[in-house]
């Protein structure tokens, strides 16, 4: 299953400049996901991080793989989009490592598999690649909230 940026819109909250998935190439619901964030050297945070060797701040790397980690339980327990979609809220993000730069120019691919859920409690698996080289991984666990 893949989703466009105008399904991402309609699942997550979050808008420009901080949503970090442009699309989603595939979906395995209750499963797995891979999204895709492009990084241009137009993002804003390259203005200060950094002006002469910009660089894509780790923690929006992160931030990226949480939200697809966020749609794929969103369209897992709620395959159609409704106006009463629940919330998602993460509550811990452990083991993070960043391997390698990521730079304007880049396509960025978040990879996240679910390890386990019990009631509304979701534990995911995250990394981030460049081509064939995994730039950062992450472990997260989010809670959902009916709305």
């Amino acid at each position: 299953m893949e989703l466009s940026y105008k399904e991402i819109l309609q699942r997550l909250p979050h808008r420009y400049p901080f949503l970090l998935v442009d699309k989603v190439v595939d979906l395995v619901p209750h499963e797995k996901i891979t999204g895709i964030k492009n990084v241009t050297f137009n993002e804003p945070m390259f203005q200060g991080h950094f002006p002469h060797d910009p660089i894509f701040p780790g923690v929006l790397i992160v931030e990226a793989m949480a939200q697809a980690a966020a749609l794929l339980a969103l369209v897992s327990i709620q395959p159609e989009v409704a106006d009463d979609a629940p919330s998602i809220y993460f509550m811990t993000i452990d083991n993070v490592k960043f391997r390698k730069p990521v730079r304007p120019g880049d396509t960025l691919r978040l990879c996240v598999a679910k390890e386990q859920s019990r009631n509304t409690v979701w534990k995911v698996a995250g990394e981030a690649w460049v081509e064939h080289e995994k730039v950062a991984e992450a472990n997260l666990m989010a809670m959902i909230q009916n709305n």
